[in-house]
């Protein structure tokens, strides 16, 4: 109940900060928000020709599939990456008025959705120029991307949590997200694995799925796999609620810490 009416209570500040933080970003661009899709964009171009043409990928639509999975990897890592220093960063927000640190992290992902929006703005755009047929199973990628922002959600509480004590934190993030970008399917496939290899590497990583389930839907008009959705589901709701109750039990702390 408390969770709820932050939300009730702070909606019309999340939204203003997030719309302030995009701005803020751009002010000084001489390229404004086009940077969100041209950073994405370069990166599709670098992965697909050392992916694509030196190491052969035979993925379907594979410019279109390396695009879609950055967007989603861009918004995950980012939004995990900038949530290590976010209570320091706002440090001198959060010891002059009180404001939920719940807020702190929704309007960091109100920014990178945004963000990732745009990119697959563009994949539509791609989907009609390489003629990808859509099928009525793109209704899947509402509870996909449900999943995928509780989960994101649950997972930058704890680490914004962690981030407050460990100031070592940061390295270890980073260094743990190149590992699993290259294990997530993110350039690859995992039809190109036999069994059981490929059900434990595609399931058991929740990035690799979700990833893996919003290909099959949009791209090849195949059905996700409804078991794991529902356990990937659950289980995002129990981190996400561990997150938001670690986070409410100890905001009170973090000021006397920084």
């Amino acid at each position: 109940m408390r969770f709820l009416n932050d939300i009730r209570k702070y909606r019309k500040y999340i939204v203003y900060a997030a719309k302030a933080q995009l701005r803020s970003e751009v002010s000084n661009s001489y390229f404004d928000w086009l940077w969100w899709i041209l950073e994405p964009f370069g990166l599709m171009i670098v992965y697909a020709i050392v992916f694509g043409t030196i190491f052969g990928a035979t993925e379907k639509y594979f410019t279109i599939f390396i695009f879609s999975g950055n967007a989603m990897w861009g918004f995950f890592s980012k939004s995990i990456v900038s949530s290590v220093r976010m209570i320091k960063s706002n440090e001198t927000t959060i010891s002059q008025v009180y404001l939920p640190k719940i807020v702190l992290v929704l309007v960091e992902l109100f920014v990178n959705a945004y963000k990732m929006s745009i990119c697959f703005g563009i994949v539509l755009v791609m989907l009609f120029i390489y003629r990808v047929p859509i099928t009525w199973r793109v209704i899947f990628l509402v509870p996909i991307f449900a999943v995928f922002f509780i989960l994101i959600y649950g997972c930058c509480l704890i680490v914004m949590h962690i981030g407050v004590f460990i100031d070592d934190l940061a390295y270890v993030i980073n260094i743990s997200l190149n590992m699993l970008m290259y294990i997530s399917g993110l350039f690859y496939s995992f039809d190109r694995f036999e069994e059981p290899y490929r059900m434990i590497l595609q399931t058991a990583n929740p990035f690799a799925f979700l990833m893996t389930s919003m290909r099959q839907v949009l791209l090849y008009s195949q059905n996700p796999d409804y078991i794991w959705l529902l356990v990937w589901f659950g289980i995002s709701l129990i981190i996400a609620a561990f997150g938001t109750q670690l986070i409410y039990k100890n905001e009170n702390n973090y000021v006397k810490v920084i």
